[in-house]
Formats: C-alpha cells, structure tokens, sequence
C-alpha cells in the first residue's frame, strides 16, 4: 500500500488480517515489490486493473448498471486511476458513451487517449487527496479498450471534489471517497453535460471520518 494511505484503509486491510508493505508511489514501483514478494513466497500476484480477469470482473458493474435500469444508458461517466473499472464498463456497455474523469495532474489516461499513445504521469505531479486513483502510467490493456470505445476524458480539481462529496452526503446521504467522487464532481462543475439516461458511477466509500466531517461541516 503507498506510505499516504489513508488510515481508514490500512485499519481496514489490517482487519480482514494481511500483512502490509508499504512504499512510496513517486519512488518506488509496487509491481517490481509485489513481484518480488511473490518471487519469494510463491504466492499470486492480483494486479489492480493490468490484467483481463480484474477487467472482467469490474465489468460486471457495467452489467448491474443494465440490469438495474432494464436498458443500456445513453452515458456512462466513470472515475479513472488504472482504468480497470472505467475500461470493464466499456466492454460491459457496448453502446453507452464511455467519459473517465481523473484527478488534475494525474490525468495519464486522458492524456494517452489525446496523444494516441500511453504517457505517465509528469514529474512532480501536484498533491491530490484522490489517493484511489493516483496511478502513474496506464496499461496496454484498459488504454486500448478505452482508445477502442473512443472515451471520452475529463479532469477535476480537489475543490470540486469536495463539492461533490458534499452533494453525494446532504443530497443523497451517501458517504463517497474522493477518488469515487471524481466523475460526480465532473457533472457537478459543467465539465460535461448530463444527457438524458446519463449514469455517474460512485466507486467507494473509504474516506477519513474527519475528513469527510470537515467537507460536509463547510458552507456550500
């Protein structure tokens, strides 16, 4: 886990019992770690989202989205890190618009899909409380389905964000992370226009109590 995590997920991961290693994301690489460890102690390797079995299985929220709604949405705007969710849903919703929306400065995705081909993160990449989706460089993988989908790409600030993780609780009474709040805050800021059947994935709800009391407790 990065040395940043927040508290409320090293208890959490600590309760269901693993043994954490932690290092830092801007330093040190955590697919070289995890292969290392592995390499050493026999045991599996579960990537984040660079392998198709992890796309698969996000996927199915795509298929929950359909389900629930008896039909395929017009559009689908989805928080980005990796992309194993965001490019899951693609494939899940064949003939949704697919929008990812990642945090300012850490839009890798969206750059890659602007260039035509994958770019990292650039040095020195400006702090973000968005700690579930600070991922420094994409994958083969869920860049070409999304380049395949033709998805579409925005970025948010932290302060939109918060309005969006603001609106999610006194609105709705939904406690959101905010790496989960991204795509939200996206709408929320007229980053893009919702047409009608648009569909705004929340992906998480593992936020610092005080954190999420301080957002809430400010003036709208």
């Amino acid at each position: 886990m990065p040395s940043d995590a927040p508290k409320v997920k090293v208890d959490g991961t600590c309760a269901e019992g693993a043994e954490i290693v932690f290092y830092d994301r801007l330093s040190e690489s955590r697919e070289e770690i995890a292969a290392r460890i592995a390499g050493e102690s026999g045991a599996t390797v579960v990537p984040s989202f660079d392998d198709p079995a992890i796309v698969a299985g996000q996927g199915t929220a795509g298929l929950e989205i359909v389900d629930q709604l008896g039909r395929s949405p017009a559009r689908i705007v989805i928080p980005c890190g990796g992309g194993g969710l965001a490019s899951g849903i693609a494939l899940a919703v064949a003939d949704a618009e697919i929008v990812i929306v990642e945090p300012e400065g850490w839009d890798d995705m969206g750059r890659s899909l602007e260039l035509g081909t994958i770019v990292p993160v650039g040095p020195n990449p400006p702090a973000t409380f968005c700690d579930a989706i600070q991922t420094l460089r994409v994958s083969p993988l869920t860049f070409g389905i999304l380049q395949r989908r033709d998805a579409k790409a925005l970025a948010v600030s932290d302060a939109e964000v918060e309005v969006a993780i603001r609106f999610a609780w006194q609105k709705h009474r939904l406690v959101v992370e905010p790496g989960a709040s991204v795509a939200l805050a996206a709408v929320l800021a007229g980053k893009i226009q919702p047409v009608e059947d648009t569909v705004v994935v929340l992906s998480g709800a593992n936020v610092e109590p005080a954190l999420h009391a301080r957002i809430i407790g400010k003036a709208a």
